[in-house]
């Protein structure tokens, strides 16, 4: 198994920035934004994210949630091992809301489709958008592409993208993998 670095740490900080000033342009003073990361990767990016525009950016009151999407994924019960379900961390409503959901990797879509079916139990939003920080965009099942993504990557079925976080990992880095 050999492994090639796409993003490293500078990289991904970059991104990070960018994207952060791009929901900025978007949502101005976040008043009608919520952002959720999707458990389990997503909630790294979320949370980076979320604090990269409190501290940096001086957003007041922003929301931030954490979604779990375990069993609401089609393929739950196909898999021979038991799933581990993350914790849905939502403590406001969504009704009304323009919610961005964050992902680390867009690769099939099928997360994306559980995270839409998942949000519906705590109210309808008026808009909800994609942030990604990595878009496979050859690897697509469902119609589903991301608002706002960090790079796009090129990569065959046979071929995994990691992302690491020092939240998690102990460093900031995306890795290509050839299984």
């Amino acid at each position: 198994m050999s492994q090639k670095v796409l993003l490293n740490s500078k990289e991904v900080n970059i991104i990070l920035h960018r994207l952060a000033c791009q929901l900025i342009e978007n949502h101005d003073d976040f008043s009608e934004t919520v952002l959720i990361g999707i458990q389990p990767r997503g909630k790294y990016l979320a949370n980076r994210l979320a604090e990269m525009l409190s501290k940096d950016h001086k957003i007041k009151n922003l929301q931030l949630g954490h979604l779990d999407i375990t069993f609401f994924r089609d393929d739950f019960r196909r898999g021979d091992k038991p799933l581990e379900a993350n914790t849905t961390e939502i403590d406001f409503i969504v009704e009304g809301k323009n919610v961005v959901f964050i992902d680390d990797v867009l690769y099939t879509g099928r997360s994306i489709r559980s995270a839409l079916t998942a949000i519906q139990s705590f109210g309808r939003p008026n808009n909800i958008e994609l942030l990604t920080l990595i878009d496979r965009r050859f690897s697509r099942h469902l119609p589903i592409q991301p608002t706002y993504k960090g790079r796009q990557v090129d990569a065959i079925e046979e071929q995994k993208v990691k992302v690491h976080w020092v939240e998690n990992d102990g460093e900031d880095v995306v890795y290509l993998i050839d299984k």
